[in-house]
């Protein structure tokens, strides 16, 4: 059988053009991987945990009952308005719960108290929170910072 004059074979590629696609693609490769080691966080050694120390509860309630005193201090000045006033004092009752235990009380509603088991924290925040968020008139500033210090002082 006889080549058809008009087929011609096909051309064969330089050797050099596989060569040069393998390194392109070493190259991309390489990239990557600069890229991924270069912006990972470095490796840390975590420290080891010791446990916390004990707070001073006695010294923890006056510090607490103080500054609810100020709060209710700058609303009767006017300083503050009622609705920020309640909720400086729950913000504060909340803060001496993590202060005391170590709860993260201040990202918590009550039910999420009550689940943890918090019930007195629960109690006492369940008790501001018409004031915090209920509708006009809202109730005396010194009803929730009585609340409060209640809650604070029967801590134990």
């Amino acid at each position: 059988m006889q080549a058809d004059p008009a087929f011609y074979g096909p051309l064969q590629y330089n050797p050099l053009w596989m060569w040069a696609g393998a390194a392109l693609l070493a190259l991309v490769a390489g990239w990557y991987v600069f890229v991924l080691v270069s912006t990972r966080q470095p490796v840390t050694v975590e420290p080891v945990q010791r446990p916390a120390a004990l707070t001073d509860l006695s010294a923890l309630r006056a510090a607490y009952l103080q500054r609810i005193d100020d709060v209710e201090r700058d609303a009767a000045a006017g300083h503050l308005g009622l609705r920020a006033s309640h909720q400086e004092i729950s913000l504060l009752l909340r803060r001496f719960v993590r202060d005391a235990t170590g709860v993260d009380a201040l990202r918590m509603t009550r039910q999420d108290l009550e689940r943890h088991p918090l019930p007195a924290a629960a109690a006492a925040v369940g008790l501001l929170y018409p004031a915090e968020f209920g509708t006009e008139p809202l109730p005396p500033v010194s009803a929730s910072a009585a609340s409060a210090r209640q809650a604070v002082r029967t801590w134990s």
